[in-house]
């Protein structure tokens, strides 16, 4: 039976595209279910964004009148300028286990990226670096972070067997804080602190935090610059995740370094969302706010969301006292365990930190890449 490809033009069909991801992993104990309305959202040019510098449509597959797949193409032109190539990102990629629906999937692809001048195809990549990306190929026994992915364990040989390559592997990790690993860093912490004039600030309420969204953006513009597929939020995207991200962050696990004045580096960590959105199932009403406030004020795991240091504040330890203080608050909370999101895996320097803890590797997603 042959498979239909239909493009996502109305918001019904979007709800379809959304929809089809929670009837794909209904049984999955280990798959963290996003909002659907900030998933409806993220597709429509009208809320989204990343539409004024990404071309960006959508298909649903179907086989036998049901939905049995799904894609998305992004073409993000800022990013294409910045590294000078033309390339085309597959995004939002699910499908049943069945290669001639993912075929299907991956040939409309490419055929909407050939009309455009594309050149290569890789993925899965999101409108930016802090949309979804990557394929999980290694862990799937291990609950994700809100922040990471989670897939089928048969997508990396279906992707594989459409002539694609690993590009990059990104590697997440569980680190266990102990007495002495902390003890550590801060004894390293207040070293450099009194070395540097370093000021470091902490949250009481959400308001204060609010205060600094923006400008943390700003600084994860200059930080993350270098990294790949990553391009420089405008003012609209700095706005839209501030006011998503930093409304709903538990101040208590969030600190900001500055010097002289100047915010150089900040650290978000947060209480682990994952199992209270499975509970949520993908709603925040009439229930699901509840199962989230719950888990935003009790933790048992905190998460490694997000971090980052100016460039040219990079060899002067800023990283080691935002890190000191986010275990020195989990250790007064009784809190041991953290999730970091992913990281990639050539960056030697960040995770050569996880020497000193008691630690394991138990990540890893793919981003493919394939010329066409």
């Amino acid at each position: 039976m042959s498979i239909k490809i239909v493009e996502v033009k109305t918001k019904a069909e979007a709800k379809k595209f959304v929809n089809f991801q929670f009837e794909l992993y209904k049984n999955s104990p280990m798959w963290v279910p996003p909002i659907k309305t900030d998933e409806i959202k993220a597709l429509d040019k009208n809320h989204n964004p990343a539409f004024d510098f990404c071309d960006a449509h959508f298909f649903l597959a179907y086989k036998n009148d049901k939905i049995v797949g799904r894609i998305g193409t992004i073409i993000n032109h800022d990013y294409n300028k910045k590294v000078g190539e033309k390339l085309g990102r597959f995004n939002r990629i699910e499908f049943i286990d069945d290669k001639e629906v993912s075929k299907a999937l991956i040939e409309k692809a490419v055929s909407v990226f050939k009309e455009k001048g594309i050149e290569k195809i890789h993925g899965p990549l999101g409108f930016t670096n802090l949309d979804t990306q990557g394929m999980l190929i290694e862990g799937f026994e291990y609950l994700p972070s809100v922040a990471s992915v989670y897939h089928l364990p048969y997508y990396k040989e279906h992707i594989e067997a459409l002539g694609f390559e690993k590009e990059n592997d990104w590697v997440e990790f569980r680190l266990t804080v102990g007495e002495h690993a902390q003890k550590k860093a801060s004894r390293g912490a207040a070293l450099i602190t009194k070395r540097y004039g370093f000021e470091v600030v902490k949250f009481k309420d959400k308001s204060g935090l609010m205060e600094y969204g923006e400008e943390v953006f700003k600084v994860l513009n200059d930080a993350f610059d270098e990294l790949p597929y990553m391009n420089k939020f405008n003012d609209k995207m700095i706005k839209m995740y501030s006011q998503k991200y930093f409304k709903i962050l538990n101040p208590k696990y969030v600190r900001v370094v500055k010097h002289e004045g100047e915010l150089v580096g900040f650290v978000v960590g947060t209480p682990s969302l994952s199992e209270a959105m499975q509970k949520a199932k993908g709603k925040l009403f009439p229930f699901g706010f509840m199962h989230i406030l719950k888990a935003m004020k009790n933790p048992t795991v905190i998460d490694f969301f997000l971090t980052g240091v100016k460039h040219e504040y990079h060899s002067k330890g800023v990283a080691v006292i935002l890190f000191a203080e986010l275990q020195e608050e989990m250790m007064n909370a009784g809190l041991n365990t953290i999730e970091t999101t992913g990281i990639f895996e050539t960056n030697h320097n960040v995770i050569s930190n996880w020497k000193n803890y008691e630690h394991i590797q138990h990540k890893r997603r793919r981003c493919f890449v394939k010329t066409i």
